[in-house]
């Protein structure tokens, strides 16, 4: 079956990746982004190995995202950038072909033990089954 595996972050923590400290975002240095970076890397490789990664990617900041909504008067309303920078959003994501709901769970639980700096916030790994037709609904 395959899984939707998701990272969540906020506009602060990117800023944090970034060297800027921000209330709940320390600071990031260069050797904990290297840190981070070369952890996911493995396991990207570890899951392409074991032939469960079928996709996975890093989010750009939230200040780079666009929003599209109707209105009152039914016209789209186009927001660009993050409203708030301390709303945790999407960060990045994982498509898995995972034999069983426990392994991805197993994975999500390495996930979080990915690299970085003394008090980074933690926020938790969301696993959803992708639907394979109406038959899953």
């Amino acid at each position: 079956m395959k899984y939707l595996v998701m990272i969540q972050g906020t506009q602060a923590e990117y800023e944090g990746m970034r060297g800027k400290v921000s209330p709940g975002a320390p600071a990031w240095s260069e050797e904990d982004v290297q840190a981070m970076y070369a952890f996911m890397g493995a396991l990207n490789e570890d899951l392409s190995k074991a032939g469960e990664l079928v996709d996975g990617q890093g989010l750009a900041e939230p200040a780079r995202a666009r929003s599209v909504l109707l209105g009152e008067d039914g016209k789209p309303v186009v927001t660009d950038g993050a409203p708030d920078a301390t709303a945790v959003t999407l960060a990045g994501y994982w498509v898995l072909d995972c034999d069983s709901l426990d392994r991805v769970t197993e994975i999500a639980e390495r996930i979080l033990q990915c690299p970085g700096p003394e008090g980074m916030a933690v926020h938790p790994v969301v696993i959803r089954p992708i639907l394979d037709g109406a038959a899953d609904m």
